[in-house]
């Protein structure tokens, strides 16, 4: 151990003839501790929301879709050939979409109708993750006896619609068809054959999947889809494929990832983290005022002591060092009780889910936590400049003082 460090120890836990500076250091330990402590909790709740939501809206939604600018597109078998030759690619769908008035002769509600294709549809979104009825090829296809064909409901909707496992709802679109009184909406009946629930309010509030063919018949469209859906290795590559698609299929074409569909959202998430680490570092620097203050009035108190260092050879470098090493062990160990109870309050609430959301309100029903590495080291670091910055004055002080004018009255 170095002389400096040695007696910055000796100082931080000598008994002291003022106990009202022991009281201040510990105070500044305890509020690096609770500001560390806070910190790691709040960003891993916002990190665990953060992942939940993606994995969610990923749960029903693909990582890109592909859309024509003219609408719905004839060709394409031809373009999910292609985006399945493209690297990165496990696998494209066809999809239709559109927005419908569902009547179960209980109650009328609008939905958003999803056309797909049973095949591939699975390979692309965890949609098979979320059905309460079977695999989603049994659970578009008509009833056995029936000719009626099938369609699985958000459980949500379905409780709207209030309507269960066989029921029947008629499927009004507002596209329909040109007559020579005008135009007249086109409806069908349909028989309700399963149920969904990916968690998302949002999502089993307003979707209904119908097989692709039944969608067309329904919106009279033929042989079309509105888009392709397309599941890739690397979600966070979605980005850089979904350029290559572009220029690989080019104009009338258009190709989003997950990110920009969902750019809004994730944007207001990551900016709302920024400004909690901002305003949470805050108690941080109130902990490295009491730091400034305790090293202060040590620095009052060891005048004789650091006279006598200097007279013996002590230089002013070691008198700083002295003081800005005690400055960073408080940091220090404050920040260490920080991190720990932070991960222990981390802990408490991954095991036990004692926090519960209203559905209806949030995205979802519980709190979710999740800690990341980056972010417990930039905590840590934050923490400790903070302390060491702290130090700069009150160690510069006493650098400054001289032996003859500090041991002149004694």
């Amino acid at each position: 151990m170095n002389f400096e460090l040695f007696v910055s120890l000796r100082y931080l836990l000598a008994k002291r003839r003022q106990a009202f500076i022991s009281l201040i250091t510990v105070i500044s330990v305890a509020g690096v501790a609770v500001g560390v402590m806070a910190l790691i909790v709040v960003l891993a709740v916002m990190n665990g929301f953060q992942q939940d939501l993606r994995d969610r809206i990923l749960g029903v939604t693909s990582h890109a879709v592909i859309g024509h600018f003219q609408g719905n597109f004839s060709d394409y078998r031809k373009v999910v050939e292609q985006v399945e030759e493209e690297d990165g690619v496990v696998a494209a769908t066809p999809f239709v979409l559109t927005q419908v008035m569902m009547s179960s002769g209980r109650s009328v509600a609008g939905a958003i109708l999803r056309g797909v294709d049973p095949a591939s549809a699975g390979r692309v979104t965890r949609i098979e993750e979320n059905l309460q009825n079977g695999p989603l090829a049994s659970a578009l296809a008509p009833a056995q006896g029936h000719d009626t064909p099938g369609i699985v409901l958000g459980v949500e909707l379905a409780a709207r619609l209030g309507v269960q496992k066989g029921d029947y709802v008629t499927l009004i679109s507002p596209a329909g068809r040109l007559t020579p009184v005008g135009r007249v909406p086109k409806s069908r009946l349909f028989q309700v054959t399963g149920f969904f629930k990916s968690g998302m309010y949002e999502y089993d509030n307003s979707l209904a999947y119908v097989h692709l063919r039944e969608a067309q018949k329904l919106l009279g469209i033929g042989e079309t889809a509105t888009g392709v859906e397309l599941r890739v290795r690397d979600i966070y590559q979605a980005g850089a494929i979904a350029e290559r698609l572009q220029k690989r299929l080019g104009y009338p074409f258009w190709v989003r990832d997950w990110m920009q569909m969902n750019h809004n959202l994730f944007s207001a998430l990551k900016l709302e983290k920024t400004v909690m680490f901002i305003i949470l570092t805050l108690i941080i620097l109130v902990a490295a005022f009491n730091i400034v203050s305790s090293l202060i009035m040590m620095v009052m108190e060891k005048t004789k002591d650091i006279a006598i260092l200097k007279a013996m050879g002590a230089t002013t470098t070691h008198i700083r060092r002295i003081f800005v090493y005690e400055g960073l062990l408080i940091g220090v160990v404050g920040t260490t009780l920080g991190l720990l109870g932070g991960f222990a309050l981390c802990g408490l609430l991954k095991r036990y889910q004692f926090i519960e959301l209203p559905r209806d309100v949030y995205y979802i029903s519980t709190l979710p936590v999740r800690l990341e590495t980056l972010d417990v080291i930039l905590i840590a670091c934050a923490a400790i400049a903070i302390c060491l910055l702290a130090t700069f004055y009150p160690s510069r002080q006493a650098a400054k003082l001289q032996p003859a004018e500090a041991l002149r009255y004694e």
